[in-house]
């Protein structure tokens, strides 16, 4: 396993990890995948293009590799609040499972708690988690409300995502401003006005 670890100008640290058996399984692959579309993997330009795209791949997939129920349990709380909770436009980058497109957008997630509440940015994570595997839009939804629900057992939860798809944009119907909305409900949220009032409110901007 070998770890890269970069600083930007305000200090903050990412480490990337990359597993080095996979990076140079990938590389060769990638390799004869350049030479069959008709490149030169040796030249200048390219060579060293697969292990690079070898380590992109494994941070753009990350997500197997991480444990999403674990994520909520690490900051769970008793909390006797029994309002909603909304972590909106939380910035999304997946994988088409058909294409191997990237497809992003924005998530936005609500919880009404039953006497149990978990750190915010624990959400956010586990839309990240879920979003680093090749997806398809409609389960990146479900797995979202899924996982929030059998974790927390809240009153209800809610998740909408807004997509766009570059195997649309790109290619196929090659539509360039097509936007793509997904959304699922359970409990509380299944009740008309309350699933309105989540709409509403990440419908709107405050000032």
């Amino acid at each position: 396993m070998c770890s890269i670890n970069s600083d930007n100008t305000n200090g903050y640290q990412r480490t990337d990890s990359y597993d080095d058996e996979s990076t140079r399984e990938l590389s060769k692959h990638y390799t004869e995948i350049l030479r069959i579309i008709g490149e030169d993997p040796t030249r200048e330009g390219l060579n060293k293009t697969p292990e690079r795209v070898a380590k992109a791949m494994q941070f753009l997939l990350h997500g197997y590799t991480a444990d999403p129920v674990e994520i909520l349990k690490s900051a769970m709380f008793k909390e006797d609040y029994r309002q909603m909770v909304i972590v909106k436009d939380i910035e999304i980058y997946s994988m088409c499972e058909h294409h191997l497109l990237p497809f992003f957008g924005k998530a936005h997630v609500a919880y009404i708690p039953n006497g149990t509440i978990t750190g915010l940015s624990k959400i956010a994570r586990v839309v990240d988690v879920f979003a680093r595997r090749l997806q398809v839009q409609e389960r990146l939804t479900l797995q979202i409300k899924e996982c929030i629900q059998e974790t927390l057992q809240p009153l209800g939860v809610a998740v909408v995502i807004e997509a766009q798809h570059l195997c649309m944009q790109m290619r196929g119907i090659q539509k360039q401003h097509s936007i793509t909305t997904t959304s699922d409900f359970t409990g509380a949220f299944q009740k008309v006005a309350t699933r309105e009032e989540f709409i509403k409110l990440i419908s709107s901007k405050l000032s």
